[in-house]
């Protein structure tokens, strides 16, 4: 894992060096490392990274896009001082991330022939995707980072998140007040559900957060400290990982509606249900990777996957229910026969 990470460390560097050189608009922007890697629960082969590319955005206004609460169009409470925002601006006046995205995408094309000793592609573009796709040679694999553009404003977060991040019982409610007063990060991401699609949406994001939540995931202060008592939370978000990425490489058509991200909501909802460190023992790893699969489970079974920070945006949309009883089968058959599918290799 340490020597993927750092080719892409090598790859980012030179690239955000880069960016930042090539156009004075983009100067500000900085990485923050999100995803598994820098969650410490990577599992498997360590070909997969993400890297956020966060730029701050002066005062903006926040308009809901859709009924789900996650969805937004941006636009600037006032005629921002860089004049540079002004060229990604629609008619009226909302912040377009096809555009920022396709700007970006054009310095990183130009700039990875520039990248010494490593040799690095920029892959074609997915409908819909909020990334910048790179693949970088590391014979005799591939590593494949994508590069997310992230605005990071300081503005409360929406009313949609009011009652979400429900840590009281499990981290406690200053550490929910501290987290809420964090900054508001949004990715471009295009929502699917607009009737004509412009490419001008932005989802929220809180990469940052859950990174947060999950490096420090103990009840008392001092869970997995060096001298504190261990706990299995992130052995458990490994195997719930491993489990959905070995079943995805089995029925890759079935399954190419999931993501790990599913799991990882539906883990951050046990640590909720089940919030005391003595809960996750880290002798008890087995029943407590059941208990979080059971939990999933069930969502699966309800077509209800409640996102964690926005109560009323449920993750799986009712129109795929075959495909969650489908994965639901497929679980409750691994769960009733010793996890067979850890064994074999596709």
């Amino acid at each position: 894992v340490s020597e993927a990470s750092s080719l892409v460390n090598k790859v980012v560097s030179h690239l955000v060096q880069a960016i930042r050189g090539k156009d004075s608009f983009f100067s500000s922007i900085e990485r923050y490392s999100a995803g598994s890697y820098y969650e410490r629960v990577k599992i498997s082969e360590p070909n997969e990274f993400d890297i956020m590319l966060v730029m701050p955005i002066p005062r903006i206004q926040l308009d809901e896009s859709d009924d789900t609460g996650a969805y937004y169009y941006v636009s600037f409470k006032r005629s921002p001082k860089e004049r540079g925002w002004l060229k990604f601006l629609e008619e009226d006046g909302k912040l377009s991330a096809f555009k920022m995205l396709d700007a970006l995408r054009e310095i990183i094309k130009q700039e990875v022939k520039n990248i010494k000793d490593v040799e690095v592609t920029v892959a074609r573009k997915k409908a819909g995707s909020p990334a910048i796709t790179l693949q970088i040679k590391n014979p005799p694999s591939e590593i494949s980072m994508d590069i997310i553009l992230t605005l990071e404003a300081q503005h409360s977060w929406p009313l949609s998140t009011q009652s979400g991040l429900k840590i009281e019982q499990w981290l406690g409610k200053k550490v929910r007040r501290d987290l809420r007063l964090e900054s508001l990060y949004l990715v471009a991401k295009q929502n699917k559900r607009e009737k004509v699609l412009r490419g001008n949406t932005w989802r929220l994001s809180f990469s940052h957060i859950e990174k947060r939540m999950i490096n420090n995931h103990g009840n008392s202060k001092t869970c997995c400290e060096s001298d504190g008592p261990k706990c299995c939370r992130k052995g458990c978000l490994k195997l719930l990982k491993y489990l959905l990425e070995q079943l995805k490489m089995k029925y890759p058509k079935e399954l190419e509606k999931f993501c790990s991200y599913h799991v990882k909501t539906a883990f951050l909802h046990s640590c909720v249900t089940w919030p005391n460190d003595s809960d996750w023992h880290l002798g008890h790893l087995d029943d407590c990777f059941q208990q979080c699969l059971g939990f999933f489970v069930d969502s699966l079974q309800k077509s209800q996957l409640t996102h964690f920070f926005i109560p009323q945006y449920n993750l799986f949309s009712l129109e795929d229910k075959a495909k969650h009883h489908f994965l639901s089968r497929k679980i409750s058959h691994e769960l009733n026969n010793g996890f067979p599918v850890f064994h074999e290799n596709y």
